[in-house]
């Protein structure tokens, strides 16, 4: 079991480990990978079932906590204590455009926990002197790397679309709309997101797919410098992690800059 997690955690795999730690059993272990590996048990194949399932579920969303059950995993008892540890791999954050921001966005994403990648076509802008920090580059199109990588994002992975150009940023959307990916963001003035808005249409995104996107993206900071901008950026991808209310530059309207 234990090479197991090593293992996960030398690659940077989502791994949890569960361990019970009142009741009977203490110290009884269950093993969970993604990829549906289970080893070890907590004692009885319910207690497995139902804490396996909830595993999956803590795993997903990067949180480690203690849950409560009875001996055969019944709901609303408390007579079994298990600590669920989840080992979340680092969230992803693609940025589609090798323009000024994405390096302000990748040095700030990279400070937050992100595991940073930069996608561009053009082999001349997408280049390690300009982009250090980014833990990988990608000369390609956004579409043709979300193909690839797509099915691996989840809630907790972000999206950053900073070009302005159609032929690269509308592939780019349409392609992260169908991943499970949190947050969508998508830089542009207000005419260009309304005449994106448009283009979008016309390539088949219904009104549930544009409400997903988070154009004009970023918090209403009042941010000029690229640097501002990308904290006004993962200000609202905290903020809608977390559920808070924030004044998003979606929800507001007039001139971005003042």
């Amino acid at each position: 079991m234990f090479d197991l997690l090593r293992a996960a955690l030398a690659a940077e795999l989502p791994v949890a480990l569960a361990t019970i730690i009142d009741g009977p059993h203490v110290g009884a272990k269950l093993l969970y990978r993604p990829d549906e590996v289970v080893v070890g048990s907590l004692g009885n194949d319910d207690l497995d079932r139902v804490v396996g399932r909830d595993i999956a579920g803590e795993l997903a969303s990067g949180r480690s906590e203690v849950r409560h059950y009875g001996e055969h995993g019944e709901a609303n008892e408390t007579t079994v204590s298990v600590f669920i540890e989840s080992y979340a791999a680092p969230p992803q954050m693609l940025i589609f455009g090798a323009v000024d921001f994405t390096a302000a966005l990748a040095r700030v994403a990279k400070v937050l926990g992100y595991r940073v990648t930069v996608c561009d076509a053009r082999e001349v802008f997408a280049t390690a002197a300009r982009f250090p920090m980014a833990d990988e580059l990608v000369v390609d199109w956004p579409d043709r790397l979300l193909g690839r990588v797509g099915p691996e994002l989840g809630p907790r992975d972000a999206i950053c679309v900073l070009t302005h150009d159609p032929k690269f940023d509308v592939p780019a959307i349409v392609s992260a709309l169908d991943t499970r990916v949190g947050y969508i963001g998508v830089m542009g003035s207000r005419r260009t997101h309304d005449e994106r808005t448009v283009r979008l249409r016309d390539a088949g995104v219904d009104q549930a797919g544009l409400d997903r996107l988070l154009s004009p993206i970023g918090l209403d900071l009042g941010g000029r410098t690229p640097e501002e901008t990308a904290i006004s950026i993962v200000a609202e991808i905290i903020a809608l992690r977390t559920g808070r209310t924030a004044p998003s530059l979606r929800e507001t309207e007039g001139p971005i800059h003042r």
